[in-house]
């Protein structure tokens, strides 16, 4: 039996670690557990597996995944040629119409490139709202020239569809088209100079097949930018130029009637 002085000396002692199975089992708010048993107040098995969880297993239910698929974008179909535009581009811009240019070649109308008019539409319903007011009962000269002379963002994308066309070709045709449409916003004063400057800068060697595609856009400011597969060739500022360009589609001999017509109906749907 104990003495009682050896009993005082145990109970002033701080608790003594065990060893089960080797292990240490350390007293858990100071004291012991029995039997050499897991430590009191020890996660239980299910928080173990809680806690065992790779981290952010959580959070990937509620943050968007990564490969997420894009938002699926509609097309629309130019019919004389089956070329495909989609009716909204990345950067917000929607498709108001679509339509042909042909050239007359050895009497022949050949399809030389289709064509998509992209515009922002939230900024265009402001403008053409506070130029015009109450819709028209139809498209009106007054809305085209709106958009003629504005300096809106806009775009127009071509999509060749003749295979036989070069690029010296392509810089013929715009030195042409937008000659006469400068022509007839001043006057009858011709700018060649002014013309040339769009595409005299795209390189001959440029290899052009069907399905490629050229993009030319107005910028804020009155910049006229134009890309060739992707590649900027061309970037000008001059009012004049950018309201030539658009006049060539818009204007009173567009290069497609009814894409010109279409274009004013979409401008209707914004009132």
């Amino acid at each position: 039996m104990a003495t009682l002085a050896e009993n005082v000396v145990a109970r002033d002692q701080p608790p003594v670690e065990e060893k089960a199975n080797g292990v240490e089992q350390k007293a858990a708010n100071g004291l012991n557990c029995e039997n050499g048993g897991k430590a009191c107040g020890e996660p239980t098995a299910e928080k173990g597996q809680a806690e065992m969880k790779p981290a952010g297993k959580e959070t990937e239910r509620d943050a968007p995944k990564e490969e997420e698929k894009k938002e699926e974008v509609g097309i629309e179909v130019e019919p004389k040629t089956g070329v495909s535009f989609p009716v909204k581009l990345d950067d917000g811009m929607k498709l108001l119409s679509v339509g042909l240019r042909k050239k007359s070649m050895l009497g022949m109308g050949i399809k030389i490139y289709s064509f998509g008019m992209y515009t922002d539409n939230e900024k265009l319903k402001d403008l053409l709202k506070s130029k015009i007011g109450k819709a028209p009962a139809k498209p009106s000269k007054e809305m085209y020239q709106v958009v003629i002379d504005s300096d809106l963002s806009m775009l127009v994308r071509l999509v060749i569809v003749f295979s036989g066309l070069t690029m010296s070709m392509v810089k013929k045709n715009f030195d042409e088209g937008l000659g006469a449409s400068i022509k007839k916003l001043t006057g009858g004063k011709k700018n060649e100079e002014l013309a040339n400057k769009v595409m005299g800068q795209a390189s001959d060697e440029i290899k052009l097949t069907s399905g490629s595609v050229i993009e030319i856009s107005r910028l804020p400011g009155f910049v006229l930018q134009t890309k060739v597969m992707d590649e900027v060739v061309s970037k000008v500022e001059s009012e004049l130029l950018c309201r030539a360009y658009i006049h060539m589609y818009l204007g009173d001999d567009p290069f497609d009637k009814d894409a010109k017509e279409k274009f004013g109906m979409s401008l209707l749907s914004l009132f």
